[in-house]
């Protein structure tokens, strides 16, 4: 398990049932002895709005942060996503994103595992240049396609 791992499990431990935790960045870089830029690097890629969490940075009188989890419907967290701007999508956020909505119960553990196997590096045969805008394009269509089931 990486640092990064233990660090967003931490986290998330902290969070629990609750909606938002406030951390000082210094005190939990201590904490895990590392560089607090590891710790914002946990934050931007572990708690992030696709990932159901907004992460707030106070600087000044020892610096923290909230973490906050989004708490939204289905209709509503796959519209934020939507809105959000799926752009330039690489395979790793591809797959945060399909964790995030079966965890949230969005889509079942098979359907997910599907849809990664269609937004794959492997499934996608078309130049390196694209392949970000492509992989964006065909989750942007399952989302839609998953938004006007949600109506009937």
């Amino acid at each position: 398990m990486s640092i990064s791992d233990i660090i967003e499990q931490f986290i998330l431990d902290s969070i629990g049932n609750e909606k938002y935790i406030s951390i000082s960045r210094n005190q939990l870089a201590e904490y895990f002895n590392c560089v607090p830029s590891q710790i914002n690097y946990v934050l931007s890629t572990r708690f992030s709005l696709d990932r159901g969490f907004i992460t707030i940075s106070k600087r000044g009188g020892g610096g923290y942060i909230i973490v906050q989890r989004v708490p939204q419907s289905k209709i509503k967290y796959i519209k934020t996503l939507l809105s959000s701007g799926i752009e330039d999508l690489n395979e790793a956020r591809a797959q945060q994103i399909l964790k995030k909505l079966e965890y949230d119960e969005v889509i079942t553990k098979r359907e997910s595992a599907i849809i990664a196997a269609a937004l794959s590096d492997k499934a996608l045969l078309v130049p390196d240049g694209i392949k970000a805008d492509v992989r964006a394009n065909i989750l942007k269509n399952i989302l839609l396609e998953l938004l006007k089931n949600q109506f009937e």
